[in-house]
């Protein structure tokens, strides 16, 4: 016997057929449940998987499938049936039609007399040969059946025709499984639900715990920054992501933030003028009518607000213009106003200034506005700026 089944012969099950079929792997979909799937394993082993492998002989239309074990769900009352496979067989494929390609699936599968009716009690490779189209497509699996590959068939091809062309149009569909509470090797299954949470998977190198609704990838190490691509969401409240543009992140626990962004700076370089002795945002001639700066609260709940222009007050040696900015959240004022702080310049040749403060008791996570204001000191002049900025830095 080259294909065994455990607990399905009604004509007894031998000890042989125990010793290869009874697998006792299964992968839970449900209380009574299991993924159907082949187990992994290789005679060499830097692979995954060897077992049922289709391959095919080059300028023929035979497929040579390599012995291995598995199993397959049927429904929960009929439970999971334990297959293998102990020596290599070779299936045949049919010509191709003359007109169009087509694709066959090579399938394992179950026949259950007990279920289906079929008068069979045994398991089989086949072929289902799908239909020749224009754009053919893969036939259904029937039930009961695990599929192996996927195998497309030229229109017009045969064994004195070169063939099936095996290095590009035989897909392998194979998906693998394992015992409750081992770590799943991902082959052709990496978007397979979990099937209940804390339950882990080996993708691509990387290892994976299923949280319930999404599968969630660890770094190598863990502590470790997780390279660019790897995570998506986070898994711990502190973690740390390469970006592709070579920006480091942290997982705040909703959502990634940049652990070292540039700072937030805002600049008009159109020369503006007020006449306005109490401050105010607007200026005149220039397109920037208001200069403002969003930033985050960072941690700390402190800021470092740098602030400065370009300044001169016009036909006057005596008067004044001060610039300095305030800080709101929605319509809250946080920092008012003050020539205490403000810069200030009198002359009529331009000079830069510039000052920095620190504003504290800020709510972390919080969005705040910084504005820059100006003023005059005596209503009969007019003061001129250019080069505004307003920049934050976090603070300690």
């Amino acid at each position: 016997m080259t294909v065994r089944t455990a607990w399905l012969s009604p004509n007894g099950q031998t000890r042989q057929d125990t010793r290869l079929a009874s697998l006792g792997a299964t992968t839970p979909t449900g209380p009574l449940g299991s993924r159907s799937g082949i187990l992994p394993g290789h005679n060499d082993p830097r692979y995954r998987v060897s077992g049922f492998y289709v391959g095919g002989v080059t300028g023929g239309m035979n497929a040579v499938v390599a012995t291995g074990r598995a199993v397959i769900q049927g429904t929960a009352a009929q439970g999971a049936y334990p297959v293998a496979l102990d020596e290599d067989i070779t299936i045949t494929f049919a010509d191709g039609d003359a007109q169009y390609a087509r694709i066959d699936l090579v399938v394992l599968r179950v026949h259950d007399d007990a279920y289906d009716g079929s008068g069979r009690t045994d398991a089989a490779v086949e072929i289902v040969k799908g239909t020749p189209a224009a754009t053919p497509a893969v036939p259904a699996t029937p039930s009961l059946a695990l599929p192996l590959a996927q195998v497309t068939v030229r229109a017009g091809a045969g064994a004195g025709t070169g063939g099936i062309a095996w290095a590009t149009d035989n897909i392998d569909v194979r998906t693998t499984l394992v015992a409750a509470g081992g770590i799943l090797p991902v082959y052709n299954n990496a978007t397979v639900a979990g099937s209940y949470p804390g339950q882990y998977q080996d993708n691509a190198g990387y290892l994976e715990r299923w949280g319930g609704t999404a599968w969630e990838k660890y770094p190598r190490a863990v502590g470790g920054i997780a390279p660019a691509g790897v995570v998506s969401t986070g898994v711990y409240t502190g973690q740390y992501r390469d970006t592709s543009t070579g920006y480091l992140q942290r997982w705040n626990g909703t959502a990634w933030q940049s652990a070292n962004a540039p700072s937030p700076f805002a600049q008009s370089l159109d020369a503006g003028y007020t006449t306005s002795t109490t401050y105010t945002a607007a200026l005149t001639d220039t397109a920037v009518t208001a200069l403002t700066l969003t930033f985050t609260a960072p941690t700390t709940g402190a800021v470092l607000l740098h602030f400065g222009a370009r300044m001169l007050t016009q036909s006057s040696s005596t008067a004044t213009a001060y610039m300095a900015p305030q800080v709101t959240t929605g319509s809250t004022v946080v920092l008012a106003v003050n020539d205490e702080y403000a810069v200030s310049h009198g002359g009529t040749v331009y000079s830069s200034v510039s000052s920095v403060i620190r504003v504290g008791s800020l709510t972390a996570g919080t969005s705040y506005t910084a504005t820059a204001l100006h003023r005059s000191n005596d209503a009969a002049v007019t003061c001129w700026y250019d080069n505004i900025f307003l920049r934050v830095d976090p603070a300690f």
